[in-house]
């Protein structure tokens, strides 16, 4: 990735990859985004409880020397789902290893050969292309077409 993102910008790509990425059972072997998105999306549900209890129980019972890992514990608990949105931001702006260019540029034809219409094959393509695609590719080839890759 030669262009430098903020840390913000990361985490809001993060975001938008979470919701292109297909989460499909073929894909779990292959590529980790599936796990990743699960345990983002549990600690987005969860971390902010945990963080809140680890702070209130020393609240309740008066316990002021314990308050500081109290608070380290919430700020771990909290970044956990933000690693999870930086990860996938960055995975989703990082450049397809060759092999997987070429399955890419192999996915596209296929999906191009059914007659769909797709913008033309990036040269270089990224993660979130790759998800675009198989989106694109889920939809709208039948099962035989998959069978050579799943």
């Amino acid at each position: 990735m030669s262009e430098h993102i903020s840390l913000t910008q990361s985490i809001k790509n993060g975001q938008k990859y979470m919701e292109l990425w297909p989460m499909r059972k073929e894909l779990t072997p292959l590529f980790p985004e599936q796990r990743i998105i699960k345990a983002t999306k549990f600690g987005v549900k969860v971390m902010p409880a945990v963080a809140a209890i680890s702070v209130l129980t020393q609240m309740a019972f008066s316990n002021a020397q314990a308050m500081p890992q109290a608070i380290i514990i919430a700020l771990f608990a909290i970044s956990l789902p933000i690693q999870g949105m930086w990860w996938l931001g960055n995975r989703s702006n990082t450049r397809l290893p060759p092999a997987l260019a070429t399955w890419y540029r192999e996915l596209h034809q296929k999906v191009l050969e059914t007659g769909y219409a797709l913008e033309p094959a990036k040269s270089k393509p990224r993660y979130k292309e790759l998800a675009m695609l198989l989106n694109r590719a889920f939809r709208q080839l039948d099962k035989s077409a998959f069978e050579r890759w799943f």
